[in-house]
């Protein structure tokens, strides 16, 4: 457990992808079975243990130091496992430190009340980075910075394999992956999957920038895209899933391999067929068009979905590529056979959740340049810019794909409450809570309307946080509010991608993406935008 623990303290304070891989493959290389293939199960987030509620820890450590302590401790550091690790007074004794295997074990044959007493023991044995992980682990709270897509590509790294073999057959494999080891070990065959309908790695884009904001002078120029080399066709502002199907196995994943079918079961009815698609997730509006993404993200992130959600907020798919049909792989053919391909098999189906994404027809780069400004729908993102002769590749090959995104929406507002960050940004406050000016009864007041976390520098960062902790009036908890009124405040420009009604926000709108573009310094708080501004984007 310390091992462990000690990686995952290192992840946290490593900012690097390549850094991040490399303590990966180290600690892969150096940890015996089955404890590795507990930890990269952790941290792909496949890793289910009975879990330990905060409450029950919040109860634990109450009888072991003044609950008056630890509610102050607790309430400046902002987070639960840290607080523990830190303020846990250890009774001496014959405790030995726990091995991760051992702790995940123990919990899956333990009741609640006998999981919690180990726990209690463990804590009495480890160091403060241990108790700390330890906590992470039982409570399900483990965030480290690092993706499920970038802990296989340290194992790929580890076996020196590519990492699409191992996303192939991740669905098949169960913790703590013993086939799997032995494989990237050298000491058996590939393991082969037992999973039907399993997940294909997808094929990624790059943006397409014009030549001003290029920073790679031999990156693709968006005036020689022509159609005789490119096909188009719209960006959807949707999920982008693989929906597969094969011998009445339905399953519907992420581009990073997530399986969210359990909140789509609607979709996966109606797929009677041997294949796999690529394509967006969205919802049906009322009227048969797309629905906003606010209507999508209330059905995301669901471990069951209700008959009220799946009658009001119905999904469908929209069909961009083919990658199987039947026993046929299609990755290596060119995208213009496949299109071919996916046309004929859209066809074929029968009407309902399934529909194909179109093609849009241009003639010169000027004529695409104004499709990209102004999209049918807001629900169009951009587009998207296929090479016809582009076999499906796993990954972001340069040169093939390229997303051409509409600009972003632009706004002053200004900063009203800061939070801190988790890792390597949890002594920061760096999750900023923006608002704009309205009228309300006679009186002029900031209405919240988004929160970022990025789009700043690590410069900026720390200039943010010093106004902050400058400028604070209230505190609750982490959080922070900060000086904001018509005659002192912190301007923010905030970029985002699209914006939408939403009852659930105070302010009536949920902003798509949002992300600080530029700290507005120099204006005077007073003359940040108004909620008008933001209703006349709702309008138009």
């Amino acid at each position: 457990m310390q091992s462990f623990a000690a990686l995952l303290d290192r992840l946290i304070l490593t900012p690097a992808r390549n850094g991040k891989l490399t303590l990966l493959c180290a600690y892969l290389r150096d940890t015996p079975d089955p404890a590795r293939g507990y930890a990269l199960a952790a941290i792909t987030g496949d890793l289910s243990i009975p879990s330990v509620k905060p409450a029950a820890i919040r109860e634990l450590v109450s009888r072991r130091t003044d609950p008056v302590l630890f509610g102050l401790s607790y309430d400046y550091v902002g987070d639960l496992a840290e607080t523990v690790s830190l303020i846990w007074p250890a009774r001496p004794g014959a405790n030995r430190p726990p091995d991760l295997d051992e702790v995940v074990e123990t919990l899956h044959r333990a009741t609640k009340a006998e999981g919690l007493a180990r726990v209690e023991t463990w804590l009495d044995a480890l160091d403060s980075t241990g108790r700390w992980a330890l906590l992470k682990l039982v409570t399900g709270g483990l965030r480290v910075g690092v993706s499920a897509r970038l802990a296989r590509q340290a194992a790929a790294n580890f076996g020196n394999v590519d990492v699409a073999e191992i996303e192939e057959i991740w669905h098949g494999l169960t913790p703590p992956y013993l086939d799997l080891f032995a494989w990237l070990d050298g000491r058996a065959e590939k393991p082969v999957s037992a999973a039907k309908a399993p997940f294909r790695p997808v094929m990624l884009a790059h943006p397409l920038l014009s030549k001003s904001e290029r920073s790679d002078p031999a990156a693709l120029d968006p005036a020689l895209v022509n159609p005789r080399d490119f096909a188009a066709e719209w960006k959807w502002d949707g999920v982008r899933v693989q929906l597969a199907s094969e011998n009445g196995v339905r399953r519907l994943y992420t581009r990073t391999g997530d399986d969210i079918s359990a909140a789509f079961p609607d979709l996966l009815t109606d797929a009677h067929f041997d294949a796999a698609l690529d394509g967006e997730l969205l919802i049906r509006s009322p009227e048969g068009g797309v629905a906003s993404f606010n209507e999508l993200q209330q059905r995301l992130n669901r471990k069951t979905v209700s008959q009220k959600q799946l009658a009001e907020r119905p999904a469908i798919l929209r069909a961009y590529d083919i990658l199987q049909e039947g026993d046929e792989d299609l990755r290596s053919l060119p995208f213009g056979e496949r299109r071919k391909r996916l046309e004929r098999f859209v066809v074929s189906l029968p009407e309902g959740r399934i529909d194909l994404s179109p093609l849009v027809p241009f003639d010169t780069a000027a004529q695409l340049e104004d499709l990209r400004r102004n999209p049918p729908t807001p629900e169009i993102e951009g587009l998207m810019l296929k090479r016809w002769d582009s076999p499906y590749l796993a990954g972001r090959p340069t040169g093939p794909w390229y997303k051409w995104k509409r600009d972003p929406f632009l706004i002053d507002a200004v900063l009203m409450y800061a939070q801190r960050g988790h890792g390597r940004r949890s002594s920061f406050y760096s999750d900023f809570t923006f608002g704009v000016w309205r009228t309300n009864k006679g009186e002029e007041e900031l209405a919240p309307v988004g929160k970022a976390y990025f789009g700043f520098t690590d410069e900026e960062l720390l200039l943010l946080d010093k106004y902050v902790r400058d400028h604070t009036l209230e505190r609750f908890g982490p959080v922070r509010s900060v000086t904001a009124n018509r005659e002192e405040g912190l301007v923010l420009e905030v970029a985002f991608e699209g914006l939408q009604r939403s009852p659930r926000h105070k302010s009536g709108v949920a902003m798509r993406f949002p992300r600080i573009h530029r700290i507005r310094w120099d204006k005077p708080s007073a003359e940040a935008d108004r909620m008008e501004i933001l209703e006349a984007m709702l309008n138009g």
